[in-house]
């Protein structure tokens, strides 16, 4: 082998090498989990979900989307006819900041991701917190990362898979949710 083909052979397993480095370092948002196992992997496929309606506060507006599970109950008139959410139903809660609409200055429109929150009805797994379990993902736009969420983030949440039980009590009555499917 002569001396250029040697050296493209090292400039390519030096660039490839690099690379590799590259992909390897940047994180794959469905291996995190929060402490009790609830993993953001459960939830592949949250950013195609229908929407179920849309909240905001003076902090943050999200979007709160249904796994086709979810918008069959909501369809058959669960949670407000006092029925229980089916398992296997899920949640998700796109928070971004808020920023002023560039065309339409009265206007609101998400600004830079904030985190996800989710909710899966699981009442086997999750029988200690009325069957539901929890999940928020603080996002890190620095690193381009997702981790559990913390008592400091918006909203503060602990982050184990029952963070949301003790705020989800008030609404007992409709099994834990919120949430009215915003009529279409």
């Amino acid at each position: 082998m002569n001396r250029k083909s040697m050296l493209t052979i090292g400039i390519a397993t030096v660039g490839l090498a690099l690379s590799g480095g590259v992909a390897i370092s940047a994180q794959d948002k469905y291996t995190v989990k929060v402490p009790g196992g609830l993993a953001f992997s459960e939830f592949r496929g949250y950013e195609t979900w229908q929407a179920i309606s849309i909240s905001r506060n003076e902090k943050v507006e999200a979007v709160i989307l249904g796994n086709p599970a979810m918008i069959d109950a909501y369809r058959a008139g669960i949670p407000r006819n006092g029925k229980p959410v089916p398992d296997g139903a899920k949640m998700a809660k796109v928070h971004w900041a808020t920023k002023q609409n560039e065309f339409f200055p009265d206007a609101t429109v998400p600004g830079k991701l904030v985190n996800v929150d989710f909710m899966v009805k699981d009442s086997k797994r999750f029988a200690d917190s009325g069957g539901w379990g929890y999940a928020v993902f603080d996002y890190d736009a620095a690193s381009d990362t997702f981790k559990p969420g913390t008592l400091a983030g918006t909203p503060p949440q602990g982050n184990d898979a029952k963070c949301g039980f003790a705020c989800h009590t008030r609404a007992k009555t409709r099994d834990y949710v919120f949430t009215d499917y915003g009529q279409r």
